[in-house]
């Protein structure tokens, strides 16, 4: 994607582009820290930074914002630099996919910080994502810093006094132990995410779960959402059932069996084709949708 950007009045106007929707991108399951106002409007509170976000036919403003924290944190925080239609393409070759993608094309897979990405997907486990945003917030209004009307997530160091106690008391129920267990591993450097983001995929999963109750889909999402390890498919139940209906003819399928069928089909970018199926499973598709547009299976 070509940056082509203005700068005035402490806003960046990034010029229109139909490979970045800041709908499509926040509302499909990635990150959790963000409030719509309106219509493609949005608050984003990340990198302890806060930015209100709008997109109109002129293009995508990002305010407050300066050339260096726009080419510094949201470039890459948006993955501005990657070119979406060359994956585009390659991944309309299946025609699912060509749906899927025609549905929602202005999905980028963010760059989070590790550290938040990892703790917020802990969270996520069995829960919807009003309820994650709240216990995220939560969490952040008792240990995170208050910076210009907002309160940051909390750092490594402001977690490192928690107790499973305070975890419980924050209403995040069993993820407590799974919580407390991730603090412990990276404050004592059993984990060092820095090092980990050099790691072989393969390795870097396994380094994952090695934390308490730490699985395939919460490793495989901060893999993709943090570490930007796009060839991982993390499968939820919206994956799940997308699969099911759209590529397997109503069957269930071992999810060792989809994790192929998915690396052989979309390869490098399965990452992505997850997100385009997710958004599109979640908010786009019907069986009559299906079946008015002659079906694809």
């Amino acid at each position: 994607m070509d940056m082509n950007y203005r700068y005035k009045n402490n806003k960046i106007l990034l010029e229109p582009s139909d490979s970045f929707d800041i709908e499509h991108t926040l509302e499909c399951g990635q990150c959790f820290r963000f409030n719509r106002l309106s219509e493609k409007e949005y608050v984003i509170v990340a990198f302890s930074k806060m930015l209100h976000i709008t997109q109109s036919e002129m293009g995508v403003e990002f305010h407050p914002c300066t050339p260096v924290e726009f080419e510094g944190i949201w470039v890459p925080y948006f993955d501005l630099e990657r070119n979406y239609s060359v994956i585009k393409d390659a991944l309309s070759i299946d025609p699912v996919m060509r749906r899927a993608i025609g549905f929602a094309g202005g999905i980028r897979i963010l760059k989070q910080e590790p550290w938040e990405c990892l703790l917020s997907f802990i969270i996520s486990q069995n829960m919807n994502i009003p309820r994650i945003k709240k216990l995220i917030g939560s969490l952040s209004e008792r240990y995170g810093s208050y910076i210009d009307g907002f309160h940051a997530f909390p750092s490594l160091d402001q977690m490192r006094p928690v107790d499973e106690a305070g975890l419980i008391d924050c209403r995040t129920g069993f993820r407590a132990k799974y919580l407390f267990d991730a603090i412990c591993k990276v404050a004592a450097g059993e984990l060092i995410l820095s090092d980990m983001a050099v790691m072989p995929t393969q390795q870097l999963r396994t380094a994952l779960k090695s934390i308490y109750g730490v699985g395939d889909k919460v490793a495989d999402c901060v893999s993709l959402f943090s570490f930007g390890r796009h060839e991982v498919f993390p499968m939820d139940i919206w994956i799940k059932r997308a699969m099911r209906q759209l590529y397997f003819d109503g069957r269930d399928m071992k999810p060792k069996d989809v994790f192929e069928f998915a690396k052989e089909k979309f390869g490098e970018h399965a990452g992505v084709a997850q997100q385009y199926l997710f958004y599109y499973m979640k908010e786009g598709y019907t069986k009559e949708h299906y079946e008015q547009i002659g079906g694809l299976l």
